[in-house]
């Protein structure tokens, strides 16, 4: 029971510390060409673009190194995978088009 809590606080710490990092670089990206779409819709779009990017980067690759062991651990499909990265890199392409 230890092992899922702290496999739970891992992922919530993922998600916050990792998403703030992509947050800002893509910001800072948007800055470069003298978009600001911060406080905007476009703002939320880059926001929910940034979680499939976690999700595929968790299920692919950091789920296989923390504390909870489980036999059922499986990678995304490529399918899958490909369609998640798609729908973000559209999200993120599309953002600014809504500030």
């Amino acid at each position: 029971m230890l092992r899922v809590i702290l496999e739970l606080f891992r992922i919530i710490t993922i998600i916050l510390v990792i998403g703030m990092v992509m947050g800002f670089i893509i910001n800072s990206i948007y800055a470069i060409f003298g978009i600001n779409v911060e406080n905007t819709r476009g703002g939320w779009i880059v926001a929910m673009g940034i979680f499939p990017l976690l999700y595929v980067l968790y299920k692919n690759r950091l789920q296989f190194s923390g504390v909870y062991k489980n036999g059922g651990q499986v990678k995304l499909s490529s399918r899958a995978t490909t369609i998640l990265l798609c729908s973000s890199v559209l999200m993120l392409t599309v953002a600014p088009l809504f500030r």
